[in-house]
């Protein structure tokens, strides 16, 4: 089981990246420190107006403290960021990669918006814990401790109250932050995604939303979602603010107290000038520094809720419904052969009470035509997900001579493909939704195929390959998007192809044409496996086998 602790452990870089910005971070900090100290000792030294030679070393630690911190700081934001981003890329990869073996049907019931949420967001919120977590609670505590030293060796009595003070800093700040940020930091991540799946649902359902005039409600949600995560932000961001305003209260009282507690070393005349104005300007550099820690400590709580979220959206394990992913027999070890076979086959959907398919004996010889027909719910699209291992099965699938279960899904899925019945286009050109196909195939290969599936009139008239097709195909029509996604298909030659319900969106008058120009656009030697409730000519199928409550009639 993947807990936040193990997100979290993943999300930090290692000593050997982490400790160059580290190193930088506290140089750059003490210089900060120093130099106040030094100027300080520097400009009282001066006013007693004594030679230059016992001054000329505090002169040139001025410039070399200012340069040391600038020079410091940016080598820290150098190392401390690559550091932090090249984790963050290892991380997302691997969250993917938990993923990846989810999709689709084990992801079916995740909300988007939360879904995208936990791989955007929560994911960039992890490389705050080396920068603004790791990273400024080390340098500030090691240059603390070391303010502390330089003060004691200077006046032990102002050390003790500078060390109070960070002390009270620290619990009254810190704890603040924690009572007062801590519920509405719990609150946002679910807020975001809240807003998330409502700015997803209206987009994506707006035809439908101002159609039914449903618009405005769906509207208010939005601007209701976006209202309360607003509230949580401010509450959040007013904690942070009372942790600031709490510190900065502090470092007034230390430089005071520091005064108090200097008193009697003056009028002793066991302390100098010099060292008075050091001792009482020090704990305000050190404060500055110190600040950092309420911010921290408000950095973890996010950080620590990102993790949180991560780990729920993280599968403990692979749904036993879904193939094994981790078989990873080369994919040479899978051909078509005498075609695909199954005997007894019953499946599921993850999460299921049943099985949706119930003792399919199905085969599909090479280069055949099969016609899939059913009502909705008939165990259709099942089949199909079947067919191209994206679900388990009982019972026996063979790929020629190979059980599937010997082979990795991929495999299999390298020999069967799907165009889905909606298929999936990027909001890129028309080039690049097919060369996700194959990445070497030329613009006259990607013109031919286009010319295959009855698109060549239809991209001369778009101007070319430029032309850009919308998020999800939103610039083009279903019939376009199905001949596309058969295009991306036909290009990457697969043995067998899966149409699942290719005319869905499709205006009824206008299925059957497509049906044949997809149909007719397939080579004689690829198989076909036709998933369609619509009527289709018997001259384009050798059979047709029936689905009716996830049995084949």
């Amino acid at each position: 089981m993947t807990t936040a602790a193990d997100v979290l452990r993943r999300a930090m870089p290692g000593p050997r990246r982490f400790w160059p910005g580290a190193a930088s971070g506290f140089l750059s900090e003490a210089s900060a420190v120093a130099l106040l100290a030094v100027s300080a000792w520097l400009i009282v030294r001066a006013s007693e107006q004594p030679l230059v030679m016992y001054i000329t070393a505090a002169v040139v630690g001025v410039r070399a403290f200012a340069l040391a911190r600038a020079a410091f700081r940016y080598t820290e934001r150098l190392a401390s960021h690559d550091a932090a981003l090249r984790q963050l890329a290892s991380t997302r990869t691997d969250l993917v990669r938990r993923l990846v073996p989810l999709a689709p049907d084990g992801l079916a019931r995740a909300r988007r918006g939360s879904m995208l949420g936990a791989l955007v967001d929560d994911v960039d919120e992890l490389q705050n814990l080396p920068l603004r977590v790791v990273l400024p609670l080390v340098s500030s505590t090691a240059v603390a401790v070391g303010a502390l030293v330089l003060v004691a060796i200077v006046w032990w009595p102002a050390a003790l109250t500078l060390l109070a003070c960070l002390l009270a800093a620290a619990v009254v700040a810190t704890g603040w932050g924690w009572v007062a940020g801590s519920r509405a930091e719990r609150a946002i991540a679910p807020l975001r995604g809240r807003l998330a799946d409502a700015v997803l649902d209206h987009l994506g359902s707006l035809d439908v939303l101002v159609a039914y005039g449903a618009d405005d409600a769906s509207r208010s949600r939005i601007a209701q979602a976006d209202a309360d995560l607003r509230r949580a932000v401010v509450r959040r961001a007013g904690a942070q603010a009372g942790s600031s305003a709490v510190v900065s209260l502090l470092a007034g009282a230390a430089s005071l107290l520091a005064v108090l507690a200097v008193v009697p070393g003056v009028d002793a005349g066991a302390l100098t000038a010099p060292a008075l104005a050091v001792v009482v300007l020090v704990p305000m550099a050190v404060f500055e520094v110190f600040a950092a820690v309420p911010l921290a400590a408000a950095s973890w709580r996010q950080v620590r809720a990102a993790a949180e979220r991560i780990a729920e959206a993280l599968p403990d394990r692979v749904p036993p419904e879904l193939p094994d992913e981790s078989v990873t027999a080369d994919a040479a070890a899978v051909e078509l052969g005498d075609g695909l076979h199954l005997r007894g086959v019953s499946a599921r959907w993850p999460g299921a009470a049943a099985p949706a398919l119930h003792d399919v004996d199905f085969d599909v010889a090479p280069g055949e035509r099969v016609l899939v027909t059913g009502s909705s719910g008939a165990g259709k699209t099942m089949l199909a997900h079947v067919l191209v291992r994206f679900l388990d099965v009982d019972g026996t699938y063979r790929v020629g001579a190979r059980d599937v279960r010997e082979v990795s899904p991929d495999a299999v899925r390298r020999v069967v493909g799907l165009c889905e019945q909606h298929p999936m286009l990027f909001d890129e050109d028309i080039r690049q939704n097919l060369l996700f196909a194959r990445d070497t195939a030329s613009d006259a290969e990607l013109e031919a195929v286009l010319e295959r599936v009855g698109l060549g009139g239809w991209l001369r008239e778009r101007g070319g390959l430029d032309a850009r097709v919308g998020e999800r195909g939103a610039l083009i029509s279903g019939g376009q998007a199905q001949r596309l996604a058969l295009a991306r298909a036909l290009l990457h030659g697969f043995p067998v192809l899966v149409l699942d319900e290719p005319t869905a969106g499709v205006d009824p008058a206008a299925s059957t044409a497509l049906l044949t120009d997809l149909l007719t656009a397939v080579g004689d030697d690829q198989a076909v496996v036709l998933i369609s409730h619509v009527a289709v000519p018997g001259a384009l199928v050798d059979r047709t086998v029936h689905l009716d409550a996830g049995r084949l009639r």
